[in-house]
């Protein structure tokens, strides 16, 4: 290893050992070759490692595994909390991951435990590091078990209050326990209607119930009310975050492309993944190419129609896209119910007329004053108009229709709406000048 790398792990080593956020180390060690973070995180206690394994992106923890020791691995797992441990040996393959629980000790059946769990549930992202003391403890004696727990859980803001049979019964904070007096049972200073979810709920349904009750923590409970685990609020951010991803690689065509390492995947890898819905827009492309075929005549006999093809096509683009990506993303931030979402077509359809009218009205007298020709300027005007109507239309229905079926309708705000709205607005635009070329030539 040449001097000035063995120099880079040392500084690396060195801001470790002084207390460096992670997150401040991750771009060096990300520059270093797979022998030099190999050396690195051998020369890191578990503790360390697991700190910043952590913070790494999932594909970079993965690699990570694969090129340490397995016992070294292990140890790094099992020095890490429970949850993100999980999340860790959940990416892996069967094999690999048996082999590292049969390594890891004791937290091993607790990993299982969340496992079980799709990734993407309540159950897949809850912690089983927290607090939770039976109701009849009286208020000191909860406070001298705090100081024994403490340094095991997650978080330590919320105390939540089961009966014999662990189900949720309470919640109360730290300070409400502080301040209680002695001899006080649990169950007289516990807020007893508790915001929790059950196991099996989506992390996006989670993440809008922690949103709307501004907690630091939610409870995750079985079907009878049993206490499994908290999704704390670091967690909330991951998920908000990896649904926020989710939706934009969705809006534009790319959704395959979630979850892969840019740099480390191969060209061929990320050309595949793009081009189905690149596909799409190509074969819109030709059908949009034969409706203006169709009407080579009107063309020929009209040649200025082709001017103003661009603008009625980029226009009612610009509507469809800004129409379908206001709806899902109201949809997913629950600003939209779904009860609502026919009456949200509705005020769509009217906003689309407003935009329509004034655009037709500016490119009408654009063209009218262009060329001198009223009559061109009604057409293209009216073509602008009810394309922008009709793309509002599109770029809204579609997407409710695939939501009423159960299919994300973010994959359909992209090159699905574009191409549909693309042969509707050449066959509007068309179909009113064949209309009116008798008094355009």
């Amino acid at each position: 290893m040449k001097k000035l790398e063995q120099h880079t792990l040392n500084e690396i080593i060195s801001q470790v050992k002084e207390g460096y956020h992670p997150s401040d180390l991750l771009p060096r060690i990300e520059q270093l070759e797979e022998e030099e973070k190999k050396e690195l995180f051998n020369l890191l206690s578990d503790e360390e490692a697991a700190d910043i394994v952590k913070e790494m992106e999932e594909y970079d923890q993965v690699s990570l595994l694969r090129i340490l020791a397995q016992q070294k691995a292990a140890g790094i797992l099992s020095k890490m909390a429970v949850d993100d441990a999980a999340d860790v040996i959940g990416q892996l393959s069967p094999e690999e991951a048996r082999e590292f629980l049969s390594l890891i000790g004791e937290e091993a059946e607790e990993i299982k435990g969340l496992l079980k769990y799709p990734h993407d549930t309540a159950g897949g992202i809850m912690t089983t590091e927290y607090i939770a003391l039976h109701e009849d403890i009286p208020a000191e004696e909860a406070i001298l078990r705090l100081r024994g727990v403490a340094p095991d859980a997650e978080i330590i803001y919320y105390v939540y209050v089961v009966d014999a049979q662990t189900r949720l019964t309470g919640v109360l904070s730290l300070r409400e326990l502080i301040a209680a007096e002695d001899g006080t049972p649990l169950r007289e200073i516990m807020f007893q209607n508790v915001v929790s979810v059950p196991a099996k709920m989506d992390q996006e349904e989670v993440a809008k119930v922690v949103a709307r009750y501004d907690l630091m923590a939610v409870p995750v409970v079985d079907q009878d009310n049993r206490l499994l685990g908290i999704i704390t609020v670091d967690d909330i951010i991951d998920v908000i975050e990896e649904e926020a991803t989710e939706d934009i690689y969705r809006l534009t065509g790319t959704g395959e492309l979630e979850g892969v390492n840019i740099f480390e995947t191969t060209v061929y890898t990320l050309a595949r993944k793009r081009l189905p819905w690149l596909f799409v827009s190509l074969v819109g492309g030709l059908i949009s190419g034969s409706v203006i075929g169709a009407y080579e005549n009107t063309l020929e006999a009209v040649v200025i129609l082709a001017a103003f093809i661009p603008v009625i096509m980029d226009m009612g683009g610009n509507v469809g896209t800004q129409s379908s990506t206001l709806f899902v993303r109201s949809l997913a931030t629950g600003e939209v119910q779904q009860k609502d979402v026919w009456r949200y077509l509705m005020r769509e359809i009217q906003v689309g007329l407003t935009i329509g009218v004034v655009n037709g009205i500016v490119i009408a007298l654009a063209a009218s004053i262009w060329q001198g020709i009223p009559l061109l300027g009604v057409v293209v005007g009216g073509s602008m108009f009810a394309t922008i109507i009709l793309a509002a239309l599109i770029g809204t229905l579609i997407p409710i229709i695939f939501n009423h079926l159960g299919i994300d309708p973010a994959i359909t705000a992209g090159p699905f709406v574009t191409t549909i709205k693309d042969v509707t607005g050449l066959l509007i635009y068309f179909s009113i000048a064949t209309a009116f070329m008798e008094y355009l030539g």
